[in-house]
């Protein structure tokens, strides 16, 4: 008799439980809103107890991972203060917090935080790492399109006018001219965090003028940082639409920097590689011209440059020094491999468009030499990709693990060597194009 009353009992309580846990839930979240929107219009603090609670309670959330003692956190404070005020007014607001990520370990291991400031925004939950601008104007407008509709739709001159202004410089724009909604829709959704996108519906022949486009339909990339321009005539069918967005989500040619080499890490392409002595002179300049052409009439290439002066480390690690003729060229693959091309090892002055095109086609035809990046210039390049943190942590790891080895081992004996081989280093391709981290990062101007 007991035994079924104490089952009865539980029956009872579990049946309570399940009736009650959605108002008891809808309670929490409900104080967890009303805790929030209290600070609305401020950077909120976090900690372990709240974390997980804001991330889920706002749609759109900007993280500040930072560290007291940072001297670039405590620059960027005042301009995330500004901006928050700004996205908080917003028709979709979004929201911006900070944690101490120095304090909260638990919270930045989790998300893989190895340098202060990190930011991350988190949509719907899902943290996606952001590289914009950190001053308040330029992050506010950065953030909007995180925010914006998939695809504008754009009704007149003056709405695309305003749709590429309020877009600002910091991704590519796509303005399909004439053209149905649902020709690049997925492909909105898909490289939303990576481009504008819209469709003009209504536009004049002055429009047509300016964007240098003479039928329709017509799908017009811009670049504005780099002040360029390509149109697509189709043909509209998926395959071809994204493989044009794909090769127009990066401009003709750019420079190899710490942010240039997170965006080639999305990028499938082999990467031509060109290394000049100066990239500011004039020289550098009438060969990046070229390479532009190049670059237009190769797009299953990426092609990019660096200044021997601007970046050493980087080039040498493609076994170039002070002695070598510049410029030069190679091909790529992002990670540890690139080619030579036979008869090709320097560009000369005269004829340089020529040599390019010989380049390009004798590593199509296969006449290369397939080469390793040099593992003692790499590890400098790594050094300043990831810092020094992690590469020491690195170190000591293959440190332990050879000790390991060699007790394993037997003793040699007198007059014996041990000849076995000795593999140079290597690096993961996500090491490889690792973006900037260290201790402390440096600001991001623009």
């Amino acid at each position: 008799m007991m035994k079924n009353n104490t089952m009865s009992f539980l029956f009872i309580f579990l049946l309570l439980v399940l009736v009650s846990w959605p108002f008891i839930t809808a309670a929490e979240t409900e104080q967890q809103k009303q805790q929030f929107a209290v600070e609305s219009g401020k950077v909120l603090e976090l900690d372990e107890s709240n974390f997980d609670a804001a991330i889920s309670n706002f749609d759109y959330i900007l993280v500040d991972f930072y560290a007291p003692w940072c001297g670039h956190c405590k620059r960027l404070a005042p301009q995330l203060d500004k901006a928050a005020l700004i996205l908080a007014d917003l028709k979709q607001p979004i929201s911006i917090a900070k944690i101490d990520a120095d304090k909260y370990k638990r919270v930045g291991s989790k998300y893989g935080i190895d340098g202060y400031p990190t930011l991350k925004i988190f949509m719907h939950g899902v943290p996606t790492e952001y590289y914009g601008p950190r001053k308040a104007d330029l992050l506010v407008r950065y953030l909007k399109k995180f925010v914006a509709p998939d695809v504008a739709i754009l009704n007149s001159d003056s709405a695309i006018s305003e749709f590429v202004e309020a877009a600002g410089t910091s991704f590519p724009i796509f303005i399909g001219f004439g053209l149905n909604e649902s020709a690049i829709s997925h492909f909105a959704v898909k490289y939303k965090k990576r481009a504008w996108f819209s469709v003009a519906k209504d536009f004049s022949d002055k429009t047509m003028e300016f964007y240098d486009f003479d039928k329709v339909p017509a799908l017009v990339a811009r670049h504005p940082n780099y002040d360029e321009q390509s149109i697509f005539y189709g043909p509209f069918e998926e395959k071809f639409v994204e493989d044009y967005i794909k090769q127009s989500l990066l401009p003709l040619t750019l420079p190899i920097t710490e942010e240039t080499l997170r965006l080639l890490k999305d990028d499938e392409r082999k990467v031509i590689l060109t290394i000049l002595e100066d990239e500011n002179d004039d020289r550098s300049r009438k060969l990046v011209k070229l390479l532009k052409a190049a670059a237009s009439a190769n797009r299953n290439f990426v092609f990019v440059f660096v200044g021997f002066k601007q970046w050493q480390g980087f080039a040498e690690s493609f076994d170039v020094s002070k002695k070598t003729e510049l410029p030069k060229m190679v091909v790529w693959d992002g990670d540890e491999e690139y080619f030579s091309v036979v008869g090709s090892d320097s560009i000369e002055d005269e004829d340089q468009g020529s040599q390019i095109t010989h380049f390009i086609q004798g590593y199509k035809d296969g006449n290369i030499i397939q080469k390793r990046i040099s593992s003692g210039s790499f590890m400098g390049f790594i050094n300043s990709m990831i810092g020094m943190g992690t590469v020491t942590i690195i170190v000591f790891v293959v440190a332990v693990v050879m000790i390991i080895q060699s007790l394993k081992e037997e003793p040699l004996t007198v007059g014996t060597r041990d000849e076995g081989d000795h593999p140079s280093s290597s690096t993961s391709q996500a090491e490889a194009r690792q973006p900037l981290r260290s201790g402390e990062k440096q600001d991001k101007e623009d």
